[in-house]
């Protein structure tokens, strides 16, 4: 009776899974939004103003998890792969919100092709991310395809690289030394864009970690 007793003082298993998911879709609409911004400026006040909702309802989302880990007695995993996770994910749509931020900061209507392609690869990130995270409700049964998943994503983060390496010196060819300010303005554009993709990588690395200790 006195352990029964306990049992009920315990907070209940936290649903970390169903909170991973929806800060998952919260990542697939900020990067559709950035998406759009991208390829028709138009309306770069109203899709800003679009990731920076999807941005305060993932700071909601991560509120829940962390608060979750510390009153939740039984984790699904270790409460360090859930903080880093979350985390990691948290940090991308961050990310793309700063990149977002700067596009309208400096009024570029018009991007360059190379960071179109870049603002591709996230959107691909962000969708691999959501996907993953379904998967994570059976991490034993899907942790082959989960680490196909992270691979690709890995993969995608080092073609970013390559496409800003490569754009940056284009930019540089064509206005580097006649407009100085026009690629510093290039360029802190395209290093925004890079952290996304970096944060995705991050995001990619904790879920194979978990893979890892629990596939």
């Amino acid at each position: 009776m006195m352990f029964a007793w306990f049992q009920r003082l315990l907070p209940q298993k936290g649903d970390f899974f169903g909170m991973f998911e929806a800060h998952a879709a919260t990542l697939v609409s900020a990067a559709e939004a950035l998406h759009q911004l991208a390829e028709d400026g138009t309306s770069p006040q109203k899709l800003l103003g679009q990731i920076r909702q999807h941005e305060h309802r993932a700071d909601e989302i991560i509120r829940d998890v962390l608060t979750a880990v510390r009153k939740t007695f039984l984790t699904p995993f270790d409460r360090g792969a859930i903080t880093g996770l979350i985390v990691a994910m948290d940090d991308a749509i961050d990310e793309m919100l700063a990149a977002a931020r700067s596009i309208d900061l400096y009024e570029l209507r018009q991007l360059r092709p190379e960071m179109k392609q870049v603002v591709s690869l996230i959107l691909e990130c962000a969708v691999l991310t959501s996907q993953a995270l379904g998967l994570l409700r059976d991490v034993s049964g899907n942790g082959a395809k989960l680490h196909e998943i992270t691979g690709r994503m890995v993969a995608l983060e080092g073609e970013a690289d390559e496409i800003h390496a490569a754009g940056l010196k284009r930019a540089f060819q064509e206005v580097g030394t006649i407009g100085p300010l026009n690629f510093a303005v290039t360029r802190e554009v395209f290093r925004n864009l890079e952290h996304v993709a970096d944060a995705f990588e991050d995001v990619a690395n904790q879920i194979d970690g978990i893979v890892i200790d629990h596939a």
